[in-house]
């Protein structure tokens, strides 16, 4: 069984002080997948050109999201990205302000199975979550993500 740190690099670990706004926030949350050659800046297009049209579709939980589009619309390899927001930024009316992005490239529709029960494992439990969201650097945030 993979872990979650077969699916990123440290460096694909951020936290940020704030975004101007849900685009900029997909932007920050892809960034390194994009340096990384990840995936391409359509990838990224697409997720934004979605979202404009059915809303953000890759709200998990209050306070975090899974930035993603289908493989073909630019997705290189699998990997994830980790990228936490001081100050939250809304993606809609109706949710509270994102504080936590988990990029998310898969290069066909099963290579990403094993990071999103590993994911799912780890933010089912509120305590994990909590300690996610109160990281004070990327070194805290890997140490929790190691943990499964």
């Amino acid at each position: 069984m993979s872990s979650l740190m077969d699916f990123f690099e440290h460096e694909s670990v951020a936290i940020y002080s704030s975004a101007e706004n849900w685009s900029q926030a997909i932007d920050l949350s892809m960034r390194n997948l994009l340096e990384r050659k990840c995936i391409t800046p359509d990838y990224i297009q697409a997720i934004k050109d979605t979202t404009r049209e059915i809303g953000p579709y890759y709200l998990l939980a209050p306070g975090i999201a899974m930035p993603h589009a289908r493989p073909e619309c630019g997705a290189l390899q699998t990997a994830l990205s980790f990228t936490l927001l001081r100050e939250g930024v809304s993606f809609d009316a109706e949710s509270p302000p994102v504080r936590l992005l988990i990029g998310l490239a898969a290069k066909n529709s099963d290579s990403h199975i094993e990071a999103i029960q590993a994911l799912s494992e780890m933010l089912c439990e509120d305590e994990v979550i909590d300690e996610l969201l109160n990281a004070n650097n990327p070194e805290e945030l890997i140490n929790i993500i190691q943990r499964y």
